[in-house]
């Protein structure tokens, strides 16, 4: 994949970039004309904790949070979110006045699943939801299906890059949107103009990367 690759900088936060690749990808559920590389966001310590501290503004009011649950890859984003959140004096109901990071496991047939030694860390808890990405939102119901199933309580969500402002009634809290790249599209499977046009698919992708068909 040698497309251009472009660095962009969030409106919300000018210490907060990621990599954007046009071409014709495919995700999981929709084809999209922009790949989003949000791998420095994730993996490096100080764009990490600048994600994280960006975030925490938006629960600083009366927000309670027990429980982050991460997708995507987003835990070291959790950590220091879960930091951020006790510094600004978010309130935590658990015993120890901490609050728990933990990501849900992907069963074969994709189903999220908490296995039983982590399920007292969802059950009666405030839960907020951190993910990379959501294109189509339906990663996000996914998941507030598994966390509301498991008896958590939801308190918010937060994503890198979101193309959709609200989910299921629920509001995105984001640090890229529509607004920074208003050139995205993303399209059912079924109804892609690219691929209508003949252009093949460059890559397969999803929040933890790329593969080069």
């Amino acid at each position: 994949m040698n497309n251009e690759t472009i660095k962009l900088t969030s409106s919300y936060n000018n210490s907060l970039s990621i990599k954007v690749v046009n071409g014709h990808f495919a995700t999981n559920h929709s084809h999209i004309n922009q790949y989003i590389d949000m791998t420095t966001l994730k993996v490096r310590r100080r764009m990490a904790l600048a994600a994280a501290r960006s975030m925490a503004t938006e629960y600083m009011a009366s927000t309670i949070v027990d429980t982050i649950v991460c997708m995507d890859g987003t835990e070291v984003i959790g950590a220091y979110l879960a930091d951020a959140l006790t510094e600004n004096g978010i309130v935590s109901m658990n015993q120890h006045q901490t609050i728990y990071i933990v990501t849900p496991e992907v069963h074969s047939s994709g189903q999220l699943i908490f296995r039983d030694n982590l399920q007292p860390t969802i059950k009666g808890k405030n839960v907020l939801l951190l993910l990379a990405s959501a294109t189509t939102g339906k990663t996000i119901k996914k998941s507030l299906e598994c966390i509301e199933y498991y008896g958590g309580i939801i308190s918010g969500i937060s994503a890198i890059f979101s193309a959709t402002p609200t989910v299921d009634g629920h509001t995105i809290h984001t640090l890229f949107d529509i607004k920074d790249l208003p050139d995205y599209q993303t399209y059912p499977h079924e109804e892609c103009p690219m691929c209508k046009a003949g252009n093949k698919i460059e890559a397969i992708v999803n929040s933890y990367g790329y593969s080069v068909l």
